[in-house]
């Protein structure tokens, strides 16, 4: 047994076709299968079941695959551990994203990252806190960064700030002519929405008590990809959407003139680091975490944790 075949073992779980697994791992299909039935004489169990399409791990695979992801993820430390030993930060650090984010929050601290630390490749990916937490499980990923809390087994969560929570309003709608607004001012008739598979979705709705509303209003079939989507929609539109604090951060005049605060104490969300578990990399996730936090404004460092918005 080796860790390069572990490796594999792992790819071919991943992929669920031999051929896919060898193109990630840059080998040849039969030096790839090879190796994984080696693997299987060696413990004398099948670890997949080849014929099903897509093929799937055994009963006794699925044990035997979990166990070789802790072994990788052990041997993936130790090897960190050692370069920071030496005083080296090198390597790549795999980050998942929230779409509500990434666009906002990449650039502050990317920039002053990858100037700091030139041999350490960052990879991002965005995709949803389901998504996230599923990767950072599977080893796929090594740090989410997302809003919480999601009250996750395994997973810890180190909070970075507290965002508020803003509305954004078309002229044409009687909010633009309030400074100060209740969620109960919001028209639900007149609320865009995200798609159901973002959590800001779920924290709006919180937030403006719709579910209650729900009898009431029926026109909830307004649904965008993303803020950029919604803030155009509600411009061209008798409309108003939710906007989280570093929306606000690069708008143009125009566009600030549109948002509007709640009244104190504002909602916030809760944005958050999280890692799985006994996860590798600490010393990269940690100067990641420092570098984040040195890049925030300092309004979003001095937001309170108050009326936080729960995800649903």
């Amino acid at each position: 047994m080796t860790l390069q075949q572990l490796e594999y073992l792992l790819a071919v779980d991943q992929h669920r076709n031999f051929m896919k697994a060898a193109e990630a791992c840059f080998v040849t299909q039969p030096t790839l299968s090879m190796q994984i039935q080696k693997l299987e004489e060696e413990f004398e169990t099948k670890i997949f079941d080849r014929r099903k399409q897509p093929i799937v791990p055994t009963t006794a695979g699925k044990e035997i695959i979990e166990h070789a992801r802790n072994i990788i993820v052990a041997a993936n430390e130790l090897s960190f551990y050692v370069q920071s030993l030496k005083g080296k930060m090198r390597g790549q650090l795999r980050v998942g994203v929230i779409p509500t984010l990434a666009p906002y929050l990449l650039p502050l601290f990317i920039p002053s990252f990858t100037k700091k630390y030139p041999n350490v490749k960052l990879i991002v990916q965005e995709q949803t806190t389901e998504v996230i937490i599923n990767m950072l499980k599977e080893g796929k990923i090594d740090v989410g960064l997302l809003v919480t809390p999601v009250n996750e087994a395994g997973i810890t969560e180190h909070i970075l700030f507290y965002e508020e929570l803003m509305v954004y309003t078309s002229k044409k709608n009687h909010l633009y002519h309030k400074q100060y607004l209740l969620p109960k001012d919001i028209d639900p008739s007149k609320l865009w929405l995200l798609e159901e598979s973002h959590c800001f979705r779920s924290q709006i709705i919180s937030l403006c008590e719709l579910q209650k509303q729900n009898s009431e209003f029926n026109n909830f079939e307004y649904e965008a990809g993303s803020i950029e989507t919604l803030k155009r929609m509600v411009e061209v539109n008798d409309g108003v959407t939710i906007i989280p604090e570093l929306v606000t951060l690069h708008m143009p005049k125009n566009e600030l003139k549109a948002v509007r605060h709640f009244k104190k104490p504002a909602p916030v969300r809760e944005v958050s680091l999280i890692v799985y578990g006994n996860f590798v990399k600490k010393k990269l996730i940690e100067v990641l975490k420092k570098e984040i936090l040195a890049s925030l404004p300092d309004k979003l460092k001095k937001n309170e944790k108050k009326n936080i918005i729960p995800i649903q």
